[in-house]
């Protein structure tokens, strides 16, 4: 009788562990099965969470200038949108080469229409990363005509390893920080600001 009780004893404690090994194994299983939701669920939270342009802009001291203009002109809403937008950023350093006052005198309320001007002469619809416009370049006998959203044009060359913009009047920028990837376009910042001709 003893012995029968010990077998039983035995087989019900092996029949336990198993069970619980299963469970354990189980629970691992789904363990492993919530951590790869959760990485697919965080990554497309990240997607989700890429900055516009001008959050972009505003997050970085360098375009501090640019923001305070894009604000002054109206254009924050615009450049937030879907896009996609390629940008041309003037950095601070590049409003500080324009002529003593000229900032001031630009963002004051009767100015709107010349400064909402010159901002939509640095953005292009549609998004061009840099290889996008090398290529054009290079395709095109050294340079390329780049249409404005304010609508007249930027043309593109290349010297050396730089990419160069020249505007209406001839003057030249060279993009010193290319391919600022944002959820609605890409920014390149750029060391001069770019006028039109009107």
């Amino acid at each position: 009788m003893n012995k029968l009780i010990l077998s039983l004893s035995v087989i019900a404690m092996i029949a336990f562990t198993s069970c619980k090994n299963n469970e354990t194994k189980d629970e691992a299983a789904a363990e492993q099965e919530e951590a790869v939701v959760e990485t697919e669920t965080s990554t497309e939270n990240a997607m989700d969470e890429q900055q516009t342009i001008v959050e972009i802009a505003v997050g970085n001291e360098n375009f501090s200038t640019l923001v305070a203009a894009l604000k002054a002109a109206d254009l924050v809403e615009t450049l937030s949108s879907e896009g996609p937008f390629t940008v041309f950023a003037p950095t601070n350093d590049a409003f500080g080469k324009l002529p003593e006052g000229t900032v001031p005198t630009l963002v004051e309320p009767e100015n709107k229409e010349m400064l909402t001007g010159i901002l939509t002469y640095h953005v292009v619809s549609g998004e061009f990363m840099a290889a996008d416009v090398v290529n054009a370049i290079n395709d095109n006998g050294g340079s390329f005509t780049i249409p404005t959203v304010q609508g007249e044009e930027l043309i593109a060359t290349l010297e050396g390893e730089s990419l160069i913009l020249t505007d209406a009047n001839g003057n030249k920028s060279t993009v010193v920080l290319a391919d600022v990837d944002a959820s609605n376009g890409v920014i390149h910042a750029v060391s001069s600001v770019l006028m039109p001709k009107s």
